[in-house]
């Protein structure tokens, strides 16, 4: 038999899941994962990411559909949305990406209460036959790098 370790899935396996709202937590305090704060925004960095440079944009608001925004958060979320594509581009390069909200949990919603996209930078031969056959998945850069890279692009979005 192969053991494959992943000593840092311990963290999510531990993790306490009732200490609220990852956003709105994270509107709150100061981490290594929240790249941007606005009055009506946030961008988060995926905490277990399916590719690195996940990102998740999300109103500040705690809602949960997009109706409950008025026009203008719409239009600040999309900005953001768009932006952030933007800074991933500039920096990481990707070949393209997958931009989605996952509406409700049998649409896949793991925080189903609090609405954001996925932002999903995606390269040529990022799924390989690890993921494939292994169902593992390979991230190549540490968040707090992929963290170190983006925030200074991030941190010129408050100007």
């Amino acid at each position: 038999m192969k053991t494959m370790w992943a000593p840092w899935r311990i963290e999510y396996i531990l993790d306490n899941k009732n200490e609220g709202c990852v956003f709105c937590n994270a509107l709150l305090k100061s981490d290594d994962l929240t790249l941007f704060k606005a009055n009506s925004t946030m961008v988060v960095m995926n905490k277990f990411p399916y590719t690195n440079g996940h990102l998740l944009v999300a109103p500040s608001k705690h809602i949960s559909a997009l109706n409950e925004l008025d026009k203008e958060e719409k239009a600040d979320l999309l900005e953001l949305v768009d932006q952030s594509i933007g800074i991933l581009k500039l920096v990481m390069k990707p070949d393209g990406f997958n931009v989605g909200l996952n509406l409700g949990k049998v649409a896949g919603a793991g925080i189903e209460e609090h609405l954001h996209f996925h932002i999903v930078p995606r390269w040529f031969g990022d799924i390989n036959a690890l993921t494939v056959f292994a169902d593992v998945r390979v991230i190549p850069e540490h968040l707090k790098s992929t963290y170190n890279n983006l925030k200074p692009h991030f941190e010129k979005l408050r100007r």
